[in-house]
């Protein structure tokens, strides 16, 4: 996932959570939808960086090396300024990119 193409605010934003909650008429559902798919896309964020990083690790680094390298700063700047994981996973729900289901309320369903 290209985390620079998304639309999510840089900053925190105020959010009306009525509003946010009538796909599911639940606020606290809604709230876990938005929690999970943050923990997936930390979870992406933080194995795309340590991939990147691991291109740096070496068995036996040097007291210069290990002081400073530029590549590895910037790699780390970059992610930095990102969108945290949570604002990129309440734009992705605003904009309706997310796909949920809740098992209890389909298993409510079918025994119906």
């Amino acid at each position: 996932m290209d985390y620079k193409k998304t639309n999510a605010p840089l900053n925190t934003v105020t959010r009306d959570l009525i509003k946010l909650s009538q796909d599911t008429n639940n606020v606290y559902e809604t709230v876990c939808i938005i929690a999970k798919r943050a923990d997936q896309i930390a979870a992406e964020m933080k194995q795309d960086l340590e991939k990147k990083l691991q291109e740096f690790a070496s068995l036996n680094d040097n007291l210069e090396e290990v002081s400073e390298n530029r590549e590895q700063i910037e790699i780390s700047r970059y992610y930095e300024k990102l969108p945290k994981p949570v604002l990129i996973a309440t734009q992705e729900y605003v904009d309706h990119k997310l796909r949920f289901r809740n098992p209890e309320k389909d298993k409510l369903n079918l025994d119906n």
